[in-house]
């Protein structure tokens, strides 16, 4: 079938036109950071994008001779300490948010596993204490008549 046939054939149901969304919802399979812990991040990007724009700046003075090659090493070694800084005040950020609100477990957690073990275990003990403290009471009554 060459092109002009296809144009005038009928348009089949698997053919017909569906509009394209101009905007389509993809479902994520990881929560949004915290408010605070994504400025943290959007900080700390900033601060190591302009420091490596800085130190590449001071390396290509340093190849040319420029005077200004020195200024800049010395403040991009500042820089990077910054950066470094920046880069661990995310972690930081997210360790006490994670502290303050909670961390969503998931049912599969190895702590709630446990949890359901010794709670399991706690159960069984009082269901063994009073099945015995059932028996002592009936038992020595029936005991001490015969």
């Amino acid at each position: 079938m060459d092109t002009d046939e296809r144009r005038d054939a009928a348009p089949m149901a698997y053919d017909a036109h569906v509009p394209r969304q101009l905007w389509v919802e993809e479902p994520v399979a990881r929560r949004r950071m915290a408010d605070p812990v994504r400025t943290a991040a959007v900080r700390a990007v900033i601060i190591a994008s302009l420091t490596m724009i800085q130190a590449m700046a001071a390396f290509l003075f340093t190849l040319t001779g420029a005077w200004l090659a020195f200024p800049l090493v010395l403040s991009s070694i500042v820089s990077t300490v910054a950066a470094t800084w920046a880069v661990l005040d995310v972690w930081v950020t997210r360790q006490v948010w994670n502290q303050r609100h909670g961390v969503v477990s998931a049912p599969s957690s190895t702590a709630r596993q446990l949890r359901r073990e010794r709670r399991r275990a706690r159960r069984t003990a009082r269901a063994a204490g009073r099945e015995t403290s059932h028996i002592r009471r009936h038992g020595t009554g029936s005991l001490s008549r015969a």
